[in-house]
């Protein structure tokens, strides 16, 4: 019955913002539009609203669960059209405060006593009220000021009532044909796993103290400090902290804060957490940013954060460097490079259509160009061609795009890439460093040495697969021809690996003067050579 109901509710707001018209202009049900001629509420005029400010509108009067998933659709402007994502982006997570009695005594009961036994001060008016939690000012018994964080009640019987109804009607756009680009069911998927995430205290407070760790002997960053003593599922307490919020531009510049020196730093604080420390705040709006008196940054609030993969971080580092050197074949190759191609995308077009966007921009000063904004349009032109766009280079994009604008609204005259390119270009000489690879060598050597008794039956059957293969029909030709350029390199790369694994091996047998070993590994090289010239 409750979801009945709320299903009225959430019917009564479409039909106030006029998204009944918008959801029967889309091909899928344009053939039911006659049918809003027959509703009463059709003939009752409206503010004119821009159809993005009517969905804002709508998520904001549905609630905290739809404003947070407006919040996250803002991530993904690939999916959306433009003047809907940007009205998404103004959505904040502001809601109304529930009672002060209430979360008390939520704390109590996840904390095992009462406010006065846990905390010397208790603040009942609310220092913030966002869609998922409730933040109250508080002093700890050692008289530290520290910030609680309580989750809402009940959040998680609204959320999962929610996005039940969200996976409904994801379930029947899956249906049409748009549906191939937009994903509705994945983008449900990926909201649930974001706001599940935001519901566990216990994963943002781990979240603040690897950041906080990583930026222990850096005067860039200050997280606040967690109180675990003090926290559970549903409660978080940190340290309070005090400073100017980064989009109060006077202010700081009444502080006499040096805005060239703070814009550069937030640019090197996030090429520092994505290519250093592969952990960044995902969610890094002005909101979130303070500056202390010093001008050192704060950050706040780590419910999202991201991470990536060896493989994006060197496909990130290729394209930043392509750009910089404004080779767009280069940034195209990278593309075709990452393996995220298709085996019908037709290269030269899509190399054509990078230089298509890339040439326009090569014309204007480098500190003129928004290279977020270059990324966001390369990857909205992958969408184009038989290209699987990661989902996590879309979160860090955006995060790109949250800098990059903070960045030129302290300084305008911002060079991102005079900036980052330095930067950039230390990490790609670390990632071909001696030192790197004998350190990676030492990661896989036990890996490596477990491969070495399978690789001469591996190696033997594999060859027998493409013997068997020679003969299959034509029209698998080219899928037989990149397996086997596949199976050939991977063989290629294991030999020489295991080899090199070998020597490392071997090395340190020497060192220790364990020669049965040695001459064991020596002779199992030997094989390997044998095998491969075969």
């Amino acid at each position: 019955m409750r979801s009945f109901f709320r299903f009225l509710k959430i019917s009564q707001v479409l039909m106030r913002y006029r998204l009944d018209a918008l959801v029967l202009s889309t091909p899928f049900l344009k053939g039911f539009k006659p049918l809003l001629y027959l509703t009463p509420w059709y003939y009752f005029p409206i503010k004119k609203y821009s159809r993005g400010q009517r969905i804002r509108l709508a998520l904001e009067a549905l609630g905290p669960i739809y404003i947070k998933f407006g919040q996250t659709l803002s991530t993904r402007p690939d999916l959306l059209p433009e003047d809907i994502s940007l009205e998404l982006k103004k959505l904040q997570d502001s809601c109304p405060a529930f009672s002060t009695q209430h979360a008390k005594r939520l704390i109590e009961e996840a904390l095992g006593g009462k406010i006065e036994q846990l905390f010397k001060t208790f603040d009942e008016q609310p220092l913030a009220s966002a869609s998922i939690a409730q933040a109250h000012t508080a002093t700890t018994l050692e008289g530290e000021e520290v910030v609680v964080k309580v989750v809402r009640p009940d959040i998680d019987k609204l959320i999962a009532r929610d996005i039940k109804l969200m996976y409904a009607l994801a379930t029947l756009f899956n249906k049409h044909p748009l549906a191939k680009k937009i994903r509705p069911i994945e983008v449900v998927e990926e909201f649930e796993a974001i706001i599940i995430n935001e519901l566990d205290m216990r994963i943002e407070a781990a979240h603040c103290d690897k950041i906080r760790q990583n930026f222990k002997h850096s005067d860039l960053l200050y997280i606040p400090k967690v109180y675990h003593h003090l926290s559970q599922i549903n409660v978080l307490t940190t340290e309070r902290i005090y400073g100017t919020p980064v989009g109060e531009i006077d202010t700081l510049k009444a502080n006499n804060i040096d805005m060239k020196r703070l814009a550069e730093e937030g640019v090197i604080i996030f090429f520092t957490q994505v290519f250093k420390h592969n952990f960044f705040h995902a969610d890094m709006h002005p909101g979130n940013i303070f500056v202390s008196d010093t001008g050192q940054y704060i950050g706040v609030d780590f419910g999202i954060m991201g991470s990536l993969s060896e493989d994006d971080k060197d496909f990130l580092a290729d394209i930043f460097l392509a750009f910089f050197n404004q080779d767009y074949q280069k940034v195209a190759q990278v593309y075709i490079d990452s393996g995220w191609i298709g085996v019908h995308t037709d290269e030269k077009a899509f190399e054509a259509a990078v230089k298509k966007i890339c040439d326009p921009m090569f014309d204007k000063p480098l500190g003129d160009i928004s290279f977020g904004q270059v990324l966001l349009d390369l990857i909205q032109e992958a969408k184009n061609f038989d290209i699987k766009v990661q989902p996590q280079l879309l979160l860090l994009d955006k995060t790109l795009l949250n800098i990059e604008g903070l960045g030129r609204q302290l300084y305008p005259q911002l060079d991102l890439w005079s900036t980052a390119k330095p930067f950039l270009e230390d990490l790609m000489k670390e990632r071909y460093s001696v030192k790197n690879t004998f350190e990676k060598l030492k990661e896989e050597a036990p890996q490596l040495l477990k491969d070495i008794p399978e690789l001469p039956a591996l190696t033997i059957n594999a060859l027998k697969q493409l013997n068997k293969m020679k003969d299959i029909n034509k029209l698998y030709a080219q899928q037989t021809e990149q397996i086997v350029t596949q199976l050939q390199s991977n063989a290629n790369q294991q030999t020489a690996a295991i080899f090199a694994g070998s020597l490392l091996i071997l090395s340190g047998v020497f060192a220790v003067n364990t020669l049965w070993l040695a001459s064991g590994i020596s002779a199992l090289v030997t094989l390997l050579f044998w095998i491969k010239s075969r």
